[in-house]
């Protein structure tokens, strides 16, 4: 008689070769793809600033000239935000999630397997831009006129435009996936009161994607329009008005400070537990707070426009909800803090890097609330200060979570722990080095060192502090791949991690390590906030069906439970493995590069097997679609 875990096994598992990479739809090797892919990306944006805190490690240095220099440090921010950071957190997302949520796989796997792909191909798009000399140059938030074709006439703005609308739909589809797989996927009796922090994180960063992705989308469409069929949105000689374009940039570009670090406070709720052996205090408040500053973050963009010349009852209002959204940030800092006092601390790596990045993250939000200071915003916009504390907030903010996951779930993901000895190390160099390297450009921004400087005179008082922020760059560096090489090392000759190698409470540490195709041999029914901890069958990696699981084994399919108290409803049928979500992002990228070089035979080719592509991804063929 075949057991449930083969049959599981021969429904759910992918036959290995060529076909298989391109096509699979396994949530579990999609998040590990984004995640890899990320931190490729995360390695080339280290280049870059390394280039450019060359440039400006001494006065009047000409280690690049002033076109590169422009290039670089626009393509560093690009890269950082939307090809690391974000799919970063975005590959933690689609491992986790399923896992934590007790579901066999994503809500829409193809659309997921899309989302991937896309995400690559606008890296190779955006990327392949140095290939040709004409990477963006403007500046990440590319203000107009600046960014018009009367100032730039080559392509670099337009490898810009094209670029961010392509990597948005990757984010909006993804988001789209988080949304539903939460609301929807959960395991019987995980109510809505039980659902676990990240996920709450997540669920956040997604619904504020949905809205934030199709303003900076609009924006890039009207440039674009403007740039290369004469359109005037944003000319204020033919009515239009650039101040437009800051208004629609900023609409995105607060909220996505929290796309950023809303999963990262997910990851430090995660964190946070399992080595305060303890659950965390506050949780309702914690769920509270982070969707009040998913909200709240929707308030604030004027935030970066207070030197503009708007309203001054306009100005007060922003001014007032930048002051306002510190409270639920507060309290969200709080609760952490609250359970590491209460708890019994257990100083292992993932750890470390939680409390370093509370510290920066502290030192962050400290002085975005003195960015909510309308005269002390006017006085330092534009400056070094206001890297500072971009990079306090966004880099720290965000790095620091990411590698804590890479050490907390990485056993998970590769069934083999990360060297600990080499990961506190790690820690050490890279929290020292972040602090050596940014906490001076409070310094010379106050001092007056504008950002975006291409070089500067000597006796400033800047070249000591550059040269400091320098070497901290470098020395982060440094730790950082030390992680890498941690990981690359750990994956093949690591310690067995077993099933749950640090006493976690979330439903992922109640699987095998690596996780089968299936994720677990029966979707267990949930009686706890922590299962994994109050439930004693679930810590021998399976509940039985005696104990509430459900083998779902007839089929390729998943449980689809009730958006408030997960009561089963359905029995969802999954789609297999396909190549056109790879297809379709194929296409995608022949289009866009048609509408970059002006050639309509290649947008035509595109948009063809574009649609060839859906029509093959929609028709029936007697298994399941997506819809």
């Amino acid at each position: 008689m075949v057991d449930v875990a083969e049959r599981l096994e021969e429904l759910w598992a992918e036959k290995p070769g060529l076909a298989d990479f391109i096509g699979t739809v396994d949530h579990k090797r999609i998040g590990k793809r984004y995640l890899y892919t990320a931190i490729f990306f995360f390695v080339v944006g280290g280049l870059e600033a390394s280039l450019i805190r060359l440039q400006l490690s001494h006065a009047n240095l000409h280690f690049l000239n002033p076109e590169l220099y422009d290039q670089i440090f626009t393509m560093h921010a690009l890269t950082m935000i939307f090809l690391f950071v974000i799919p970063a957190l975005s590959g933690f997302g689609n491992f986790v999630v399923p896992l934590q949520v007790g579901a066999r796989d994503m809500a829409f796997p193809r659309l997921n397997a899309f989302g991937y792909w896309i995400f690559l191909m606008a890296g190779i798009f955006m990327s392949s831009a140095f290939i040709v000399g004409r990477a963006p140059d403007a500046g990440w938030f590319s203000y107009v006129p600046l960014s018009n074709a009367h100032f730039t006439p080559g392509v670099n703005t337009d490898f810009y435009t094209l670029g961010v609308i392509f990597i948005s739909i990757s984010s909006t589809a993804g988001a789209i996936n988080f949304i539903v797989t939460i609301a929807k996927m959960r395991a019987p009796g995980m109510s809505i009161n039980r659902i676990p922090l990240f996920c709450w994180g997540e669920l956040a960063m997604a619904i504020s994607s949905v809205f934030a992705f199709p303003a900076l989308t609009l924006a890039a469409l009207m440039l674009e329009l403007e740039r290369r069929l004469g359109f005037h949105f944003f000319d204020i000689g033919k009515g239009g008005d650039p101040i437009l374009w800051q208004h629609l940039f900023w609409i995105f570009g607060h909220p996505v400070v929290y796309i950023i670090i809303l999963p990262a406070l997910g990851i430090t709720a995660s964190v946070i537990p399992t080595f305060a052996r303890r659950a965390m205090i506050g949780y309702a408040w914690v769920v509270l707070g982070e969707m009040a500053v998913a909200l709240l973050g929707f308030g604030v963009w004027v935030h970066h426009m207070f030197s503009v010349g708007l309203p001054a009852i306009s100005l007060s209002m922003i001014s007032i909800t930048s002051f306002v959204i510190t409270i639920p940030s507060g309290i969200v800092v709080l609760a952490w803090i609250a359970t590491i006092f209460s708890g019994r601390i257990i100083r292992k790596t993932p750890m470390l890097f939680i409390l370093g990045f509370i510290l920066i993250f502290v030192i962050g939000g400290l002085s975005g609330v003195m960015f909510a200071a309308i005269p002390f915003d006017q006085a330092t916009t534009d400056s070094y200060f206001v890297v500072a504390h971009f990079h306090y907030v966004m880099a720290g903010g965000a790095m620091f979570p990411i590698f804590a996951g890479i050490y907390y779930w990485g056993p998970k993901m590769t069934g083999r722990v990360l060297n600990e000895f080499w990961g506190k190390v790690s820690f050490w160099i890279m929290f020292v080095g972040f602090n050596v390297g940014f906490f001076p450009m409070h310094i010379t921004g106050l001092m007056g060192e504008p950002r975006r400087v291409y070089t500067y005179q000597p006796g400033l008082g800047w070249d000591v502090w550059n040269m400091i922020e320098t070497i901290g760059v470098f020395i982060f560096s440094v730790g950082a791949l030390i992680t890498l090489i941690n990981w690359w090392w750990s994956a093949k000759h690591g310690e067995l991690a077993g099933n749950d190698p640090f006493g976690g409470e979330t439903l992922e540490w109640g699987t095998t390590s690596p996780p089968p195709h299936y994720n677990f041999e029966h979707i267990p029914t949930i009686r706890s906030r922590h299962p994994v901890w109050d439930q004693p069958e679930l810590r021998g990696g399976d509940q039985p069906i005696e104990a509430g699981g459900r083998a779902l084994d007839d089929a390729h399919v998943t449980l689809s439970t009730s958006l408030l108290d997960a009561r089963p409803q359905a029995l969802i049928h999954m789609p297999h493995e396909s190549g056109y979500p790879f297809a379709l992002s194929m296409s995608l990228l022949v289009f866009f590069f048609g509408l970059l070089s002006g050639f309509l035979v290649v947008v035509g080719v595109g948009g063809l097997f574009a649609a060839a592509s859906v029509v093959g991804w929609l028709w029936p063929r007697g298994q399941t679609q997506e819809t």
